[in-house]
């Protein structure tokens, strides 16, 4: 690409109160550039391609510009300061998470309020005190260093951990002795997409190269390979254990077996389908053994059992069904079904004492069950409501479990449970200044525009009266077999105190009724997701929830191309649109990071005409139309995101700017230090809920009281 001249107006207007109703802002001016690529004899224009670039002194002009204006336009909402009092109050009680074992002792996060990070403790038993593990919150003052995963040894001596820096998916390994709490000089950088899995005095793990300079937040993830580290050396002496020098753009997982008799090692080329390998631990100098072919069927090895292995796969079951492979004869020929595919969707198994435990999905709550090894069912595990199983924690052989439960106006809630008695008791229970017996949550199936019935929850005040005046916010996502169950947040309480209707939409494209369900919302069929979304707004506005000026839609990462989508195709039905992290330039989105693993959904704009044509004619960013009036937009992403670059967004947004026409506000709010969301600290979250929803109440036009 040629240097673009760079030319930006960075005075920005005063703000009224009345901004977002009774004038238009006044936005940085962006330059644009005359640069072009070509698919398939069709000439694409893109302006804006310098936006990619995230290390350019101009793009941080750029975004501090755009900050400007969003915070300038934020301060003037009168009740936001109040919002983020309420949020603060509800937000401050202790969290807990499902407790784990380990060797002889029992390993569990918790979050006394409002620490930015959550802290891991241990008990020598399960009646001991608690003592304080490892805090995260000593890594950084700010909160923006957070654990990206742990790993405990089996015999609990030395705490694995990872941590990101910024929100990046990047991490490093760093080691811990659990004991002294000392911790180890091994250090291992550029991990990615990895676990840690121990073994003997060392563990397994996956990485990439060093990534060229400047290209570490933007640039492809290729060539993974995985590793095995010794404890007390260098990562250059590391042992490659598995790699692929013929295919790029792979992936791959090292895990093992519990009795870690057999290492594991799966490979995937998208988000979903993968082939998978074993060896004994005891020939560690024989190859793999493929015993799946991909990319076709998910395989899974839950763990092994009776010198077989037992793994999950969709294998001719979309659903999913658990089977047994003895490996001296692994053809699928010989495979035994143990758990034969049902009118459910198998979540997950596990195995717990003597037993096998399986989640599955019902119209998109769990139903839990145990079975006995050949399969036969001795008990459903009675949830309290309908909702989701967050977390069950158990082991072979141990007659306690643990299990999380939520739904949406159920706070998150540990169970511990006693499979001697197969009885339930709280082990945890949540102290959120929140009445559940004020709200009402309903589950409701309407037909989308091709007939395919949909379902989506309703949480709203008890009382509500459908005149169609009521402010609402649809949620959605419709992607990578991703499912959409009840849970409880924090973040959305203030909305429903205030009279609003949350909705959450079960989308094609998701997993909520297998892989077919998944499959009907990608490539050629994304349209799908888009047309179930937008029905679900029709169909709510018709049976007078609500109208378009009081309707929100709000959407993450693939939900927010979800949004980006709907928005432009029908910019009438919504008043305020919210795409966060979101997925804008369906063209180039596989030229950055991990984005090529998404061609599985996605399909890619080089592969064919007809292809092109499809991404082309629903791409946010080349669906924008000069004139439109669009509905109040901000868009949310964040400078350290390297699974979604900001790219995405910013090109997006500049051409929104460009092109809108209207008093409604279209801004965009660019985190810092932050990444595509996970390990965000407490902090950051609060502050970027209270501006979300501060945007949505306001231009619903909603006064709230706090």
């Amino acid at each position: 690409m040629k240097k673009i001249s760079f030319i930006m107006t960075l005075a920005i207007v005063s703000l009224s109160s009345v901004y977002g109703q009774n004038e238009e802002l006044k936005y940085p001016e962006t330059t644009k550039g005359n640069v072009s690529d070509v698919y398939f004899e069709t000439t694409i224009q893109d302006p804006y391609r310098w936006l990619e670039d995230d290390n350019s002194p101009e793009t941080a002009a750029w975004v501090a510009a755009q900050n400007n204006v969003t915070n300038d336009y934020l301060k003037e909402i009168e009740f936001r300061d109040a919002l983020k009092s309420r949020l603060e109050k509800i937000w401050n009680y202790p969290k807990l998470g499902v407790p784990f074992k380990k060797g002889d002792k029992y390993f569990f996060f918790k979050n006394d309020g409002m620490q930015n990070q959550s802290v891991l403790y241990m008990r020598n038993s399960l009646d001991a005190e608690p003592t304080l593990l490892f805090d995260p919150n000593n890594l950084s003052a700010d909160g923006t260093i957070a654990l990206g995963g742990t790993s405990v040894s089996p015999d609990a001596k030395y705490l694995g951990y990872s941590i990101s820096r910024g929100g990046s998916d990047w991490n490093e390994i760093c080691v811990m002795e659990i004991e002294s709490r000392t911790m180890l000089k091994d250090s291992i950088h550029w991990v990615k997409f990895s676990g840690i899995s121990w073994y003997k005095n060392g563990f397994y793990y996956s990485s990439y190269d060093a990534p060229a300079e400047g290209q570490a937040l933007s640039g492809s993830n290729q060539f993974h390979k995985t590793f095995y580290h010794t404890l007390g050396t260098a990562q250059s002496d590391d042992k490659l254990i598995f790699e692929d020098k013929v295919n790029p753009l792979r992936n791959f997982y090292a895990y093992l077996t519990e009795d870690q008799e057999y290492l594991l090692v799966s490979e995937s080329e998208s988000t979903s389908g993968n082939a998978l390998y074993v060896k004994k631990t005891s020939e560690m100098d024989k190859p793999f053994q493929k015993i799946a072919e991909g990319f076709e069927f998910e395989y899974n090895v839950v763990d092994h059992l009776n010198n077989q292995l037992l793994l999950v796969t969709t294998d001719h079951a979309p659903l999913k069904k658990l089977v047994l492979i003895d490996l001296s004869n692994p053809s699928k020929e010989n495979w035994k079904t143990i758990l034969a595919e049902s009118d459910k969707v198998m979540e997950s198994v596990s195995l717990v004492g003597n037993r096998i435990y399986a989640e599955y999905l019902a119209d998109a709550n769990t139903k839990a069950y145990f079975f006995d090894y050949d399969g036969k069912m001795i008990k459903e595990l009675q949830l309290p409501t309908l909702g989701t199983v967050a977390g069950f924690s158990g082991e072979k052989g141990e007659n306690t479990a643990f299990y999380g439960f939520t739904s949406f106006t159920f706070p998150t809630t540990i169970y511990k449970y006693d499979l001697t008695t197969d009885a339930s008791a709280v082990y945890s229970a949540s102290g959120v200044d929140f009445n559940p017996e004020k709200f009402v949550t309903e589950q409701i199936f309407f037909e989308s525009k091709d007939g395919t019935k949909i379902p989506m929850f309703l949480v709203y005040k008890k009382g509500l009266v459908k005149d169609g005046s009521n402010p609402l916010l649809l949620y959605g996502y419709g992607g990578f077999n991703i499912s959409l169950t009840p849970t409880f947040s924090i973040s959305r309480i203030p909305f429903i105190e205030q009279g609003g209707i949350y909705v959450t939409v079960n989308l094609r494209g998701g997993g909520e009724y297998g892989e077919a369900w998944h499959q009907e919302g990608t490539k050629l069929k994304k349209q799908n997701v888009f047309d179930d979304f937008i029905g679900a707004a029709e169909y709510l506005i018709n049976e007078k929830y609500t109208n378009p000026s009081k309707l929100a839609i709000l959407g993450g990462s693939n939900g927010g191309l979800l949004v980006g989508a709907c928005m432009t195709q029908r910019p009438e039905l919504f008043k305020v649109a919210i795409p966060v992290v979101g997925v804008m330039d369906m063209l180039r989105y596989q030229n950055f990071t991990i984005g090529w693993a998404w061609a599985g959904d996605y399909g890619r704009s080089d592969e064919s005409k007809e292809m092109f044509a499809y991404l082309y004619g629903y791409s946010p960013l080349h669906n924008l139309k000069k004139g439109v009036s669009y509905p109040a937009t901000m868009a949310i992403t964040a400078d350290h995101d390297d699974r979604v670059v900001p790219a995405h967004t910013f090109k997006f947004m500049a051409e929104l700017q460009d092109k809108h026409e209207g008093k409604n506000p279209v801004i965009v709010r660019i985190e810092t230090k932050a990444g595509h969301g996970a390990g965000k600290p407490t902090t950051k979250v609060i502050e970027e809920n209270t501006d979300m929803y501060s945007f949505i109440m306001y231009n619903l036009g909603m006064n709230p009281k706090f």
